[in-house]
């Protein structure tokens, strides 16, 4: 969500901003960004382990399991820290808001560092929790242009979402951000990582939701691409007023 006092040129009351938050230290603001990417990437470890576990080798079962436990964590975890970060837990989301000059490109930069050491500390965490060793490194890989268009696509689409919700709809931002994803589980080939954080996190697990460290370059550079495509478009298609 904005930031007012890094936006003097901005006012307050411009509709395409995001609701503004309610004014927390920016350290604060970091630790939620951490907490909740770290919480985020428990629920995606976490559950696809226990998934995978319970399905007795039925793939589709796993990743249902996976899918519904990530939806439903990102409604609770946007509802919490929304209010106090924005709650974008994705550094991709954080470029787009810096590019609508909605948070300064320092305060961005401070948000990636803390999202990508909090998604790695996720990761870790859910290896406690199911007795897994804490350091792994991925061995599956997700290679092709086929992968990279889906999570080309799949940013796309979530930034969209995140867009479309607070310009319309703020209060149903939490609901529609896990409704998409957790649709974009299984319209996507690569089953939506949409988030750079989560791709590094993800490689430093050899469990379910796991990418090699080889693909992860690939999607995130697919993932940015597909989220400046998204704040361009919706940056215009979402304007006020009669001019073009």
């Amino acid at each position: 969500m904005r930031d007012v006092a890094e936006e003097p040129g901005r006012a307050v009351g411009d509709a395409s901003l995001e609701p503004p938050r309610h004014p927390f230290s920016t350290a604060r603001r970091l630790a939620a960004e951490a907490l909740g990417t770290a919480l985020l990437l428990a629920i995606v470890i976490g559950s696809g382990i226990m998934g995978e576990t319970l399905a007795g080798g039925n793939v589709a079962i796993a990743l249902l399991g996976n899918t519904l436990a990530t939806g439903a964590g990102l409604m609770v975890l946007i509802t919490i820290f929304g209010p106090l970060s924005g709650a974008h837990f994705n550094p991709a989301v954080t470029l787009v808001f810096a590019l609508r000059r909605e948070i300064g490109w320092r305060t961005a930069a401070a948000y990636v560092a803390v999202q990508l050491v909090g998604g790695i500390l996720g990761v870790w965490a859910a290896h406690a929790m199911f007795a897994q060793p804490i350091w792994q490194v991925s061995m599956k890989l997700r290679d092709g242009p086929a992968q990279a268009w889906s999570e080309a696509v799949a940013t796309f689409g979530l930034v969209a979402a995140i867009l479309g919700s607070i310009r319309f709809r703020p209060d149903a931002t939490p609901v529609i951000v896990g409704l998409y994803i957790t649709a974009a589980y299984w319209f996507t080939a690569s089953t939506s990582f949409a988030n750079p954080a989560v791709t590094v996190a993800r490689a430093l697990s050899n469990t379910f939701a796991r990418i090699a460290p080889s693909s992860a370059p690939l999607f995130i550079a697919a993932q940015l691409a597909g989220a400046v495509a998204a704040s361009g478009l919706f940056g215009w298609l979402l304007k006020s007023g009669a001019d073009g």
